[in-house]
């Protein structure tokens, strides 16, 4: 069964950082791009950064581009989305899926709040 588990998110003051994590199980890590996307309260899905399954190669939205830095350790079956400079704008729920699939995590809600 294919597993995705979220963690890191947290309350953090604007500017602050954050690293989210998303392990997986239940399938070879090591074959699959992934992906982060986030939903902000009362909007739609976001994509914002995608990485490729051997990690040499990454993408990012506009609106994360410098801030945000995405990496994976296939060693753990782990990825990770490094956030730093955080603004409200940045408060959603964050979510891991596999690439091209329709596999999810749970989510994990970031709140970037004074």
């Amino acid at each position: 069964e294919v597993q995705l588990v979220e963690s890191g998110g947290g309350l953090v003051q604007p500017g602050g950082s954050l690293r989210l994590s998303c392990a997986a199980s239940g399938f070879t890590f090591s074959s699959y791009a992934m992906s982060w996307v986030r939903q902000a309260p009362g909007k739609g899905l976001e994509w914002v950064s995608g990485i490729n399954s051997g990690g040499g190669s990454t993408s990012y939205a506009d609106s994360v581009k410098g801030r945000f830095t995405i990496n994976r350790d296939n060693a753990k079956n782990t990825m990770y989305l490094q956030m730093n400079n955080l603004t409200p704008d940045d408060t959603a729920v964050y979510y891991c899926k596999i690439a091209g699939t329709n596999y999810w995590g749970q989510g994990t809600q970031v709140t970037v709040s004074s």
